[in-house]
């Protein structure tokens, strides 16, 4: 039986010693840890949240000209939405802290959830593109705060299968990114050909993953961490603006965050102005976004093996610089190889979600590290697609755009390997 299955099934309970008001030692008070069904439910709920944490996104981009032309939205308001998702990721990610803070992880992913499947039943039914951006980023508040607890509920949860969980869940994100992106334009001819129909379809799933946090959330003084809580009050606030590991991870974020926004709006036109059929482009996207599927459940495995996630970055990094080089020197003669090493780079996200498990000793400070890392990541990200569309504008080619692509491997790598060393944000703050 694997060790962590048999922490799980012989340590159902912990012992906590109360100190009292003379200094002598109280009687043990025994803890009952969560059980076998409850541990069930969570990964559950962990799989059907992850699998909602990209739909409303890349099920938008597939019906973006229908929805553009459905509400006479100008190109400008348009290429605003495009932007709007990791803008909301930094704004609202900040707020999960405290939110987790005064109801728990579990609540707030289910509230996130609920959150989710409103604005996508909301959104198809406005008439305005006001309506429309409001209830977008009602959905998006939703999936950052869910974005941020992810691997705070992990650690709390699976604290021996922090690598594996997060495999998991990562593994399941995935297959959301790419099943919206493949199937929404077929799921809306069959619904009769309507843009609302094809982006309401999705609020079922959310709806759907807001059921095993419930009995979850109303269990919720067994959950991990709980008692300790109660005994022990909030910990002191961490000062993590401190950690050069917090300052790594949220760098390190921020340009995979990058990379992957950039390969998910370029790349298809990369190809298409090389010569490459529009289908096939498409085609050729959809297996750089297909490699996530199994890799990242096997990076965070193998990643939380190691003490230093240093190796694993210099890999990722080198496929990117390769795969880019190849963009610009064949991309029509090796654009397979060149799609398939770009899907191997873009794996940095689980790397990055497991590294902020990785870093820190106590719940408080995962909490913490999650919501600085991504906040400050997604903020980061948000000039990289822009400033691509400018140099392609201004250059009138594809030379200075891959040369920048391929120039923020660099930094991405440096900043990795430093947020991969084996210490803890709470030996630095």
């Amino acid at each position: 039986m694997p060790e962590d299955e048999t922490q799980h099934r012989t340590s159902p309970t912990a012992t906590a010693y109360a100190p009292s008001d003379t200094g002598v030692t109280a009687a043990p008070q025994t803890i009952t840890g969560p059980n076998a069904w409850t541990l069930r439910l969570v990964t559950v709920g962990l799989v059907l949240t992850a699998l909602n944490l990209r739909p409303a996104i890349t099920s938008l981009g597939a019906l973006l000209e229908d929805v553009r032309d459905g509400l006479h939205m100008s190109g400008s308001v348009a290429g605003v939405l495009t932007s709007v998702p990791p803008l909301c990721f930094a704004i609202f990610g900040i707020m999960a802290p405290r939110l987790a803070r005064r109801f728990g992880p579990g609540a707030v992913v289910c509230a996130g959830m609920a959150a989710i499947a409103a604005g996508l039943v909301i959104r198809p039914l406005v008439g305005s593109t006001a309506g429309f951006l409001a209830a977008s980023a009602l959905a998006l508040m939703g999936i950052a705060v869910s974005n941020v607890l992810m691997p705070v509920i992990v650690k709390r949860w699976f604290p021996d299968r922090v690598g594996s969980m997060t495999g998991l869940y990562s593994m399941a994100l995935a297959l959301g990114t790419a099943l919206a992106a493949a199937i929404t334009v077929p799921m809306t001819d069959a619904l009769g050909g309507s843009w609302k129909a094809g982006l309401g379809i999705w609020a079922a799933l959310a709806a759907a993953a807001i059921l095993p946090w419930i009995p979850v959330v109303r269990d919720r003084k067994n959950a991990p961490g709980q008692a300790a809580a109660a005994q022990h009050g909030d910990a002191p606030a961490l000062r993590i603006t401190r950690s050069r590991t917090a300052w790594g991870l949220a760098c390190f974020f921020g340009l995979q965050a990058t990379a992957a926004y950039i390969t998910m709006g370029w790349l298809p036109q990369i190809f298409r102005d090389a010569g490459v059929s529009a289908g096939t482009a498409g085609v050729l996207l959809a297996v750089t976004m297909a490699m996530g599927v199994p890799l990242a459940f096997v990076i965070p495995r193998v990643a939380g093996r190691m003490k230093s996630q240093g190796p694993i970055v210099v890999l990722l990094s080198a496929c990117g610089l390769v795969g880019y080089a190849g963009l610009y020197l064949a991309p029509v003669g090796g654009a397979w190889v060149w799609a398939l090493l770009l899907g191997i780079a873009n794996c940095a996200f689980p790397l990055a979600l497991t590294m902020i498990g990785m870093r820190t000793r106590s719940g408080a400070g995962v909490v913490r590290l999650s919501a600085f890392a991504q906040s400050t990541g997604y903020l980061i990200s948000i000039p990289g697609p822009l400033l691509v569309g400018v140099l392609y504008q201004h250059s009138g080619g594809w030379g200075l755009p891959i040369a920048l692509m391929a120039g923020l491997m660099v930094p991405q790598m440096v900043a990795g390997i430093l947020a991969g060393r084996d210490r803890t944000i709470e030996d630095e703050c």
